[in-house]
C-alpha cells in the first residue's frame, strides 16, 4: 500500500519532517522529481508495498497523441499544442449517436471556432483511476462498490491500464497501473474503513498520478463516495481546477448518498463530474451500483476523440471555455458532452 500523497511532493519531504501526506503543490508549480528510480519491470506487477513503504512510479511525457505501437498499445507521439477532447454525443432519447464523422462536429473556444486536427472514433484503451472512499461508512458498502468496479474492468478494453486508490482521511496508492484483475481486486478488497473522507486531497493526487504517469493519451477517474470531504486540504473549487488542466481526465462520479450533507456531496460530484465531461450518478440503493459501472464503461468505449490546434496560443496561458457541437442529417438535436474547458499552458509550465 503506497501513500500517494508521495507522488505530489516527494521531493520536499526529503528536507522536512515526514508527514503521513504531503500538501499537493499549486497548480503551475514544476513537477516534483522521484525519490527513487522505480523497480524494473511493469510498476503494475511488483508486489503490493508495505503501508509505509513510498514509492514513486517514472512519469512519462504529456501533452502528446497516441499511436498504435508497444504491441497493440496506444502510445504518445508528440503532437505540438493540440488540445484533446474526448466527446460523447446523445440524441434527444440520451441514446448514444456512435455514427458521426469530422464533419458533422464544430469546436468553439471562446466563443470562436476551431480547426480540426485529428478525429477518430474507435474503442482506444485508456488510462484509468478507480477513487473508492474507505472510510468508516463505507464498510458495509465496499463488497458491492468493489464487485461493480472489477465488473467494470472487465467490461472495457483489455489493453486498459488501472490504478486503484482507496481513500479515507489519507489516500493510498493500493496498485499501480495494470491490466492483471487478480491485481486489482487484491488492491480493492483492502478494505480498512475508518476516519474521514478526503475526497477532494485524493482526486487531485489520482489526477496527477495520471497526469505523470499514464502511458495512454485517454484518462479516465471513476470516484465511488458516500459523502461530503471532511478531511482535505484541497477545496472543491481548487479540485476542478486542478482535473482541468489541458488533456485532463474524464471524471465519472458515483455518489451512495443519504442524510442532511447529501446537498453538498451531490453538488461536488455533479462539478467534477460536468466540468470535466463525465457523468454524476446517485443511486437510490446499491443494487444499482453494477449497472451503472457497465453504463461507464459503454461510454468511455464510445467516444469521439477530437484534437485542434488554438487559434490563440496557448502560451498565452489562461482559462479557455469549450464547446463542442454536433449536427447530422437524421438527427433533430444532438447534445455532446466534453469538457467545459481547460486552463491554457498548464501542462506544458508543470513538465
Amino acid at each position: 500500500m503506497v501513500l500517494l500523497g508521495a507522488l505530489l511532493a516527494a521531493a520536499a519531504a526529503q528536507t522536512q519532517p515526514q508527514q503521513p501526506i504531503a500538501n499537493p503543490a499549486p497548480p503551475p508549480a514544476a513537477p516534483t522529481q522521484p525519490a527513487a528510480a522505480p523497480p524494473a519491470g511493469p510498476a503494475a506487477d511488483a508486489p503490493n508495498q508495505p503501508h509505509n513503504t513510498v514509492q514513486i512510479p517514472q512519469g512519462q511525457q504529456q501533452g502528446q497523441a497516441p499511436s498504435r505501437e508497444d504491441n497493440g498499445v496506444f502510445v504518445f507521439k508528440k503532437q505540438v499544442e493540440e488540445v484533446v477532447l474526448h466527446a460523447t454525443v446523445v440524441d434527444d432519447k440520451h441514446r448514444l449517436v456512435t455514427g458521426l464523422t469530422r464533419s458533422d462536429f464544430t469546436v468553439f473556444e471562446d466563443g470562436a471556432p476551431q480547426r480540426i486536427t485529428s478525429f477518430r472514433h474507435e474503442d482506444i484503451p485508456v488510462a484509468l483511476g478507480v477513487v473508492i472512499d474507505n472510510s468508516g461508512s463505507m464498510r458495509d458498502k465496499r463488497p458491492a462498490v468493489n464487485q461493480a468496479a472489477i465488473n467494470l474492468v472487465r467490461a472495457s478494453n483489455p489493453n486498459d491500464e488501472v490504478f486503484v486508490v482507496n481513500f479515507n482521511d489519507e489516500y493510498y496508492l493500493d496498485q499501480d497501473f495494470t491490466s492483471r484483475v487478480p491485481l486489482l481486486k487484491d488492491a480493492l478488497d483492502r478494505i480498512e474503513s475508518r476516519g474521514g473522507t478526503a475526497l477532494y486531497d485524493a482526486v487531485v493526487a489520482s489526477a496527477d498520478h495520471l497526469k505523470k504517469n499514464a502511458r495512454l493519451e485517454k484518462k479516465v477517474l471513476l470516484v465511488v463516495t458516500d459523502g461530503e470531504d471532511n478531511a482535505s486540504r484541497e477545496s472543491l473549487e481548487q479540485a476542478i481546477h486542478r482535473l482541468q488542466a489541458e488533456n485532463g481526465p474524464t471524471v465519472y462520479t458515483i455518489g451512495l448518498l443519504g442524510g442532511e450533507k447529501e446537498r453538498r456531496a451531490r453538488r461536488a460530484l455533479s462539478a467534477m463530474a460536468e466540468q470535466t465531461g463525465g457523468v454524476a450518478f446517485f443511486p437510490k440503493d446499491l443494487s444499482e451500483v453494477d449497472a451503472i459501472s457497465q453504463e461507464v464503461a459503454h461510454d468511455i468505449r464510445n467516444q469521439y476523440t477530437i484534437g485542434y490546434k488554438p487559434s490563440t496560443p496557448q502560451s498565452q496561458g489562461g482559462y479557455r471555455t469549450v464547446k463542442v457541437e454536433a449536427h447530422a442529417p437524421g438527427y433533430k438535436h444532438l447534445l455532446v458532452r466534453t469538457r467545459s474547458g481547460y486552463y491554457a499552458g498548464q501542462e506544458r509550465a508543470s513538465r
